[in-house]
């Protein structure tokens, strides 16, 4: 009888630290989605809510942007993205840290520049505070083509 309690219960923890898992990829991929729409509409305290303040935000012409840069950026449209569209991503959970990658294809408007296209791969890191998650770092690199 003590062995089959020990197993249901065991049983039962592990349905539940995948649940979370699961979960937790869920509530990511809803994030990234946030950010997206934020970075689009460029929306202050959209953006500055699924920020870190530590945020490291690198371009992938070599820049990299702290939190408050990248914020100003969009809120001015100095960086001004029409649509972003993004494909293939992949959401990997080590603990309170969160690897998102994926493809990002873009139309701009920045301001003072011809309007154009973007077509990037992206690696975000996401950090758990609490119960939330909030965007630590970004970087991006040039990809050929739409994937």
């Amino acid at each position: 009888m003590l062995k089959k309690l020990i197993f249901a219960m065991s049983f039962f923890m592990v349905l539940t630290i995948s649940g979370q898992k699961i979960n937790d990829k869920d509530v990511i991929t809803a994030a990234a989605e946030k950010l997206r729409l934020a970075m689009i509409s460029g929306d202050k305290s959209s953006l500055e809510s699924l920020i870190l303040p530590e945020l490291t935000y690198g371009h992938s012409g070599g820049h990299i942007d702290d939190a408050t840069e990248f914020v100003e950026k969009l809120v001015s449209k100095k960086s001004d993205f029409v649509t972003i569209d993004i494909t293939n991503q992949n959401v990997q959970i080590v603990g309170n840290t969160a690897i998102v990658r994926h493809h990002f294809y873009a139309t701009t408007a920045d301001m003072g520049k011809t309007p154009g296209d973007v077509t990037l791969d992206i690696l975000l890191v996401w950090s758990k505070i609490k119960k939330d998650w909030k965007l630590l770092a970004r970087q991006a690199v040039k990809a050929e083509k739409k994937k």
